[in-house]
């Protein structure tokens, strides 16, 4: 399901003609858009394979900054299923295919760090952000 089909509020919605035209649109996607309506979207890398799909989005209460993508990838109907946080400025909105992009090959998603849904890591730890943004070649928003 795509952020459009989990918009229960409307605030996507297409302009008066029905259309969903970028110049008729009304509402405040894609440049602000509502947490609850991202969760659940797909995550594909640049090769149109499928990564996985967005479970939570984690929110640095210190700076008020969306820091990671809980995204869960492998498994069948949740088991086995792994989790990887990965950092938002990672992540690119497809406005076209209405699901979100990461420059990772799928193999790579594999070895990256995770964790299992049951046992959530410290994602406060200095030292466990370092890892996680080396890992994608990303940097930690600093504060001011």
């Amino acid at each position: 399901m795509n952020y459009e089909e989990r918009d229960t509020l409307g605030m996507y919605r297409t302009g008066p003609d029905g259309t969903s035209d970028a110049l008729v649109r009304q509402g405040p996607g894609p440049e602000l858009m509502g947490a609850d309506t991202l969760l659940g979207n797909d995550v594909y890398n640049l090769k149109d394979e499928d990564l996985g799909d967005i479970k939570e989005i984690m929110l640095d209460m210190r700076t008020g900054r969306v820091s990671y993508a809980v995204l869960s990838f492998g498994g069948f109907l949740g088991m086995g299923e792994k989790l990887f946080a990965v950092p938002w400025s990672a992540l690119t909105l497809d406005t076209v295919n209405k699901r979100f992009t990461l420059d990772v090959e799928k193999d790579r998603l594999e070895l990256a760090p995770g964790f299992n849904p049951d046992s959530w890591p410290n994602m406060a730890d200095a030292t466990w952000e370092k890892t996680i943004h080396d890992y994608y070649g990303t940097q930690p928003y600093v504060g001011v």
